[in-house]
């Protein structure tokens, strides 16, 4: 008999730079590759999608204002609620992630992140910043009932494109914090694709009785 196809689950990168390349997304692909061979490992099947939330900047603050969405901030959001894990990636300024990322979660529907695990980056000019993701970024993912994966990956400019330490050492936490996430999912139920903004059937709320 041969052996059962493993179920795919969805993969989310979000990726928050300001620029276009940035260092940011470089971050986001390494993470994004990581988490794909990690799971793997895992025996498990990702199908993974990458996201330039600075695509959606100005939809996400058109919302904000009228509370309708456009058709693009409406799929965005719908695909947060439908994904099994996302790896989040944000350039630090003054200490926090961009305003990009608050808007994104502030207009998620209740439940869309919740039990979901999640991988957070950031990426500055100086090591300074690293400790930004644990105090800012991380409480942010608590209060929406997220799991966040042990291990932030924080990089600085220093970091890439290097052959010393610093290279080698964003490599082993990158494959660290891919390995968490990835032992998070394993033994979860794939998520159902739903509606963010569905209402529920009465016949539901009031079950069978």
């Amino acid at each position: 008999m041969s052996a059962a196809t493993p179920e795919i689950r969805r993969l989310l990168v979000v990726s928050a730079g300001l620029r276009q390349p940035s260092s940011t997304r470089l971050l986001a692909d390494r993470l994004r590759q990581a988490v794909l061979a990690a799971a793997a490992a895992r025996g498990l099947a990702l199908e993974a999608r990458t996201v330039e939330l600075r695509e959606h900047a100005r939809d996400l603050t058109s919302m904000l204002l009228t509370g309708t969405p456009t058709p693009a901030v409406d799929q965005l959001l719908g695909e947060v609620a439908a994904t099994d894990a996302v790896v989040l990636v944000t350039p630090i300024y003054s200490g926090a992630y961009t305003g990009m990322v608050k808007d994104l979660v502030d207009l998620l529907p209740d439940g869309a992140l919740d039990g979901v695990p999640v991988l957070i980056g950031g990426t500055g000019g100086t090591v300074r910043h690293a400790l930004a993701l644990d105090h800012t970024l991380r409480p942010l993912l608590g209060h929406v009932h997220a799991v966040v994966a042990p291990s932030a990956v924080f990089a600085a400019t220093e970091d890439f494109g290097g052959t010393g330490e610093g290279a080698a050492s964003l490599a082993r936490r990158i494959d660290r914090a891919a390995s968490e996430l990835a032992a998070l999912m394993v033994g979860r139920p794939a998520r159902r694709a739903r509606d963010p903004w569905g209402v529920t059937d009465l016949a539901d709320l009031l079950g069978d009785g």
